[in-house]
């Protein structure tokens, strides 16, 4: 399904209920207010995982001892929702001397960003919203918004703390789309495609199929892009723009309410976004790791869900084990490890399927 494809047939059938408002408006919102229902659910499983895991690391009493069940539901299940209605009810606050309209936008913007991601990420085989050929290049594209989004945050609130937390934070990533780009070309340059599902396709046939294994070079590409992801989505230790140490809490400051919730709906949204790209580029996808089993549509969204939770799990982990790390460590690592690394990569891949492709 091409690009053009899509466009005419959305053209043809928002024509055909031109002439009726009522139908018109549902065609426009019942599609959002779904996509909008799956991402807060998911982040409410998330920020529980998160809860949880961060809890038993830590050894916290609160959420892992027996007081949960009378303040916050049965082993704590009602906290993110109990955090989710506090936001809601609480003041919107804008600053007098904030850019209103560019302060108001800034948290509208980053959340649509990681919101119309998930129209070319693929859940199953037929289990896809707009099957793009240029699938990976869109979501990375799409991605570039959160950087707009995050400078118009600190600098419309006029506020020195949020400003330096805006320009940490495009410079942050900004710098690791580069070799999280360089790492997913390695997949690209395999599967001969740049369409989600046709990557999938190329890696059926079970587990020692999966690009993962392909040869010696990918597995370095996957970790590359799978830290470069944590950086992207300002998780630690790359959570510079937001350290609180430094920043109070960096482009966020001045923001309370459902604005600041927007912020951090969008961080677990993309953190979804990056690991489904990972399972697909790297782990199969919707494939059984079983050659000749559990490859039904049913089993396909099952092991896309699993493979992308467990990467997020992973994500959680390391935030709660892994020290910050300092603004000059973040940069060298990108630009002196990571991009060397990952060009070395590209002609690995290459050479190595050329001899024993």
């Amino acid at each position: 399904m091409t690009v053009d494809f899509i466009f005419d047939f959305l053209n043809q059938f928002f024509t055909s209920l031109a002439g009726n408002e009522f139908l018109l408006l549902v065609a426009i919102l019942l599609p959002c207010v779904v996509l909008f229902g799956f991402i807060t659910i998911y982040a409410l499983v998330v920020i529980y995982t998160e809860l949880k895991v961060s809890s038993f690391i830590q050894d916290k009493v609160g959420p892992m001892g027996q007081g949960v069940g009378i303040h916050a539901g049965k082993w704590g299940l009602l906290q993110p929702i109990a955090d989710a209605l506090k936001l809601l009810s609480k003041e919107d606050i804008i600053p007098s001397s904030a850019n209103r309209p560019l302060f108001v936008l800034a948290p509208f913007m980053i959340f649509v960003g990681a919101f119309i991601s998930f129209v070319a990420l693929p859940f199953g085989d037929s289990i896809i919203i707009a099957d793009l050929n240029i699938g990976i290049f869109y979501i990375l594209g799409i991605g570039s918004l959160a950087v707009i989004s995050l400078i118009l945050a600190g600098w419309s609130s006029n506020n020195k703390w949020s400003l330096y937390g805006g320009m940490r934070s495009a410079a942050q990533i900004v710098s690791y789309e580069i070799p999280a780009g360089i790492s997913l070309i390695t997949v690209i340059m395999l599967a001969g495609t740049l369409n989600m599902q046709d990557i999938i396709i190329y890696q059926q046939g079970g587990i020692f199929n999966w690009i993962l294994f392909d040869n010696p070079f990918i597995p370095v590409a996957f970790v590359i892009y799978f830290i470069s992801a944590l950086a992207e989505t300002n998780r630690t230790p790359f959570d510079l723009p937001e350290s609180e140490s430094e920043l109070v809490a960096g482009f966020v400051t001045e923001y309370s309410g459902m604005r600041y919730a927007f912020f951090f709906l969008s961080e677990y949204a993309n953190m979804f976004v990056v690991s489904a790209v990972a399972a697909t580029g790297f782990l199969g996808g919707w494939q059984s790791p079983f050659p000749n089993a559990l490859n039904s549509p049913g089993w396909g969204v099952f092991w896309m869900m699993g493979k992308t939770f467990f990467l997020i799990f992973i994500m959680i982990w390391i935030r709660w084990t892994v020290p910050r790390l300092r603004v000059d460590q973040l940069m060298n690592v990108c630009w002196k490890v990571f991009l060397p690394i990952g060009l070395v990569n590209i002609f690995g891949v290459a050479i190595w399927t050329v001899l024993f492709g």
